[in-house]
């Protein structure tokens, strides 16, 4: 008999990214649907995240950090695409972005936020692992 009952001979360890992915999902549908920014952006972040940790897990990548940039970078022209195809603009005078009060647009730059702070994060967080004396 086993001493960690439910989990078999080869793995002796269970996996968090499942959950979070079941948890990352639903966030960030219902943050860029209903246009909660916060939610939007953290879901995706959660969502990303752990995409790359499930792959970096499952050994099919030796590092979570480019694919989680590379995740994010695609968010980034996906949001910016959504922006400017609902008729978000540049205002070049004044430096503002502009939107014909299409919620639409604020969804594109929450999805477009997500990604920078994504590309951001796996920047800092590859420079800090690589750091880290023994990783």
């Amino acid at each position: 008999m086993t001493e960690e009952p439910g989990l078999s001979d080869q793995y002796r360890k269970s996996s968090p990214w499942p959950l979070l992915i079941a948890l990352g999902l639903p966030l960030s549908e219902i943050g860029v649907i209903l246009g909660l920014y916060p939610v939007a952006v953290g879901g995706l972040l959660l969502l990303l995240g752990s995409i790359a940790g499930i792959l970096r897990e499952t050994e099919y990548v030796g590092s979570p950090w480019p694919v989680f940039a590379g995740m994010s970078a695609v968010l980034i022209v996906v949001g910016i695409g959504v922006f400017f195809y609902v008729g978000g603009s540049l205002g070049l005078g004044g430096g503002a972005l502009t939107f014909d009060g299409s919620s639409l647009a604020l969804r594109g730059l929450s999805i477009a936020t997500a990604g920078v702070i994504g590309v951001v994060g796996a920047v800092v967080g590859r420079s800090r692992t690589r750091a880290q004396p023994g990783v």
